[in-house]
C-alpha cells in the first residue's frame, strides 16, 4: 500500500534506502549480519556476538528517509538475536479508534510476509481484541516495519511469521495483556514483540506547543522522560506521564500494552534523535526512538 510513498517502490531501490538507512550518519554503521544482501565489501556486525533473546523492541514509522536509521537499530537487534517463531507487531491506528488483527498476507516489493494463522485466531478467541483485515488496510504504521524485517531475515525468509495488531483506545489493554500472555502460553511459541511508535510530535502541524524556547532541548528532555519510564517497564507510570504531560507519542497505546504483557530484565535505548536534526526545522519535529528489550 504504502510503497513508493513512506519507503520505496521497486525491490533494488528498497534495499537500497534500508541499507542506506544502517550505513547513515543516525544509523549503526554496519549491516546486520544475517543479509546476504550486504555487498562484499560492506562492514557487517558479523563478528558480533548473539546477545540475550531480544523479547521486544520499539522502532519508528515514518519515512525511512526521516524515521529509517533509528528503525535500523532496532532491527540489527533482531537480527543478531535471531529468527523467533512469530514476531506479534503492535502499531497505532492513526484513522480512528478501532483495534484489530489482520489475517491476510501481506506484501512488499522484498515479497510476501505471511501471519501466523493458528496464533492470530487463538488470540482472537480470547476476546479483546477482534480480527478485523479492514483496518489495516490504509494503516502505515505496521506496513513500514515489514522490509525492514524481511531484510535482516532475507535467508529465512519462508519462516518470517507475524501476528499483526493495531492497538487504540477502544480495547481495555490490561485485558489485552492477559489474553496475549495466555496465548503465548497456551501456543508454546517463542514470540517477540515489534512497537511500532514515533515519539513527540511536537509544533503547530500537530498542535502541540508545551514551550516556546530551547525547542531542541526541551523536545528531548520529554521524550527522555517518556524512555526512562518505559525502559523500568511501568505501565501504569507511562499512562500517568500522558495524562499528565499530554505528549504526542502515537504508539503510546501499543507501548503501554507490551509493558503490560512482556518482562524483561535490561531495557536499551539504542538510538535517539527528532526529524529536525535532519531538516533544521524543529518548530515542527517528530522524535524518533529506537529501543530493544532483553
Amino acid at each position: 500500500m504504502y510503497a513508493g510513498s513512506f519507503y520505496p517502490r521497486s525491490e533494488k531501490a528498497l534495499v537500497k534506502a534500508i541499507e542506506a538507512c544502517f550505513g547513515g550518519a543516525y544509523g549503526p554503521g554496519v549491516l546486520p549480519n544475517l543479509s546476504k544482501h550486504a555487498p562484499k565489501h560492506a562492514k557487517t556486525s558479523a563478528s558480533v556476538e548473539v546477545k540475550a533473546v531480544v523479547k521486544a523492541v520499539i522502532s519508528p514509522h515514518a519515512g525511512y528517509a526521516y524515521s529509517g536509521m533509528a528503525a535500523a537499530w532496532s532491527y540489527k537487534a533482531l537480527a543478531e538475536a535471531g529468527l523467533p517463531d512469530v514476531f506479534i507487531i503492535l502499531a497505532p491506528n492513526h484513522r480512528g479508534a478501532v483495534s484489530g488483527i489482520s489475517v491476510d498476507t501481506f506484501k512488499t516489493p522484498l515479497g510476501l510476509v505471511r501471519v501466523d494463522q493458528d496464533f492470530a485466531n487463538l488470540l482472537a478467541k480470547k476476546g479483546t481484541i477482534p480480527i478485523n483485515n479492514a483496518v489495516h488496510e490504509l494503516e502505515h504504521s505496521l506496513e513500514v516495519q515489514l522490509p525492514f524485517l524481511q531484510y535482516v531475515f532475507e535467508k529465512q525468509a519462508e519462516k518470517i511469521k507475524i501476528v499483526p495488531i493495531l492497538v487504540s483506545s477502544d480495547i481495555d489493554l490490561k485485558k489485552a495483556a492477559i489474553d496475549l500472555k495466555e496465548a503465548i502460553i497456551d501456543s508454546g511459541k517463542k514470540v517477540c514483540f515489534i512497537v511500532s511508535s514515533d515519539f513527540t510530535h511536537f509544533g503547530p502541524n500537530f498542535g502541540y506547543l508545551p514551550f516556546k524556547d530551547d525547542l531542541r532541548n526541551k523536545i528531548s528532555e520529554l521524550d527522555m522522560r517518556a524512555v526512562e519510564i518505559i525502559k523500568l517497564g511501568d505501565a501504569d507510570s507511562f499512562e500517568e506521564f500522558l495524562e499528565a504531560t499530554d505528549d504526542t507519542i502515537c504508539g503510546a497505546s501499543p507501548i503501554t500494552l507490551m509493558l503490560r504483557t512482556v518482562k524483561f530484565t535490561k531495557s536499551t535505548l539504542e538510538k535517539y534523535y527528532v526529524s529536525g536534526d535532519l531538516s533544521g526545522d524543529y518548530l515542527n519535529s517528530v522524535s524518533y526512538v529506537s529501543m530493544s528489550f532483553r
